[in-house]
């Protein structure tokens, strides 16, 4: 299979060890992770951090997703919010061809995969989800038609009223800066930015609501209620965007009250 010119595309492949399955393009990059033991564990920190989602959105009806790679998100989603519908957009046939090795399952009446540029499947606008999550990373990093300014107004037309965008960022990538400004623009800078604990990813939680952002107790209280039946640490998150909405304000940040948390690889996303 060739691209852009006839340029071998690296070929993704499977690896495991130590009871960990994991997706990648080279030796170096790991795409995507997922305990043998535990498929629907979110493994590594930046696929929680996204799944704050459901501190802005707490029961949404659909999910759409730019980046199939080893399905962690689609699988915990599908299975910890049995009302939503989920939508996964994969531009590489070769991942689709994976997903029984990852437990990713068929496609039914609730969940389906689709063969296609992310940046079409927006453009096309057929479908209007509450939340569209963007982890579309290849072998090279973000491609460049997921960053530009036009990509990013078309998520925000695409979205449901008041929906939100999450997008996972890789730091190192020289054109953060700017995907990043574009971003804030498009969505009027109704935007907070967390960090990964695990790696350089940063994760843009980006709303198309005017009433953003919602009343920081709004955080907190759903991050508790979310905590009783959830692996992901939505507390522990929340915590992360309150700060980050401090640092926003120019505000101290707060002082947890006996909920706080204590004052690697290379994983890009694809997960």
């Amino acid at each position: 299979m060739t691209v852009e010119g006839d340029r071998e595309r690296p070929r993704p492949y499977v690896t495991e060890t130590g009871g960990e399955r994991a997706l990648q393009f080279d030796e170096l990059t790991v795409q995507s992770v997922m305990a043998v033991d535990e498929p629907d564990r979110l493994m590594l920190d930046y696929t929680r951090a996204m799944m704050g989602f459901l501190l802005f959105a707490p029961a949404p009806r659909h999910v759409a997703m730019i980046g199939l790679g080893g399905g962690s998100l689609a699988k915990y989603c599908l299975r910890s919010l049995p009302h939503a519908a989920f939508t996964a957009v994969e531009i590489d046939p070769d991942v689709i061809a994976l997903r029984a090795s990852f437990g990713i399952p068929p496609d039914d009446a609730r969940f389906r995969v689709v063969c296609a540029d992310g940046a079409d499947y927006v453009r096309r606008r057929q479908e209007q989800p509450d939340v569209l999550l963007v982890d579309g990373f290849a072998a090279a990093g973000l491609p460049p038609q997921l960053g530009t300014a036009d990509f990013y107004a078309d998520c925000e037309a695409m979205l449901a009223p008041g929906g939100l965008l999450v997008v996972n960022h890789w730091t190192a990538d020289p054109r953060y800066t700017l995907y990043a400004t574009r971003l804030r623009s498009c969505f009027d800078e109704r935007v907070v930015v967390i960090g990964a604990e695990d790696g350089d990813n940063r994760i843009t939680f980006a709303s198309k609501s005017p009433r953003f952002p919602p009343p920081r107790g709004q955080f907190l209280s759903l991050g508790r209620r979310h905590a009783e039946r959830h692996s992901a640490d939505l507390l522990e998150i929340a915590q992360r965007i309150v700060r980050a909405l401090d640092r926003r304000r120019g505000r101290r940040p707060a002082a947890w009250d006996g909920d706080g948390v204590p004052g690697g690889r290379r994983d890009l996303g694809l997960d």
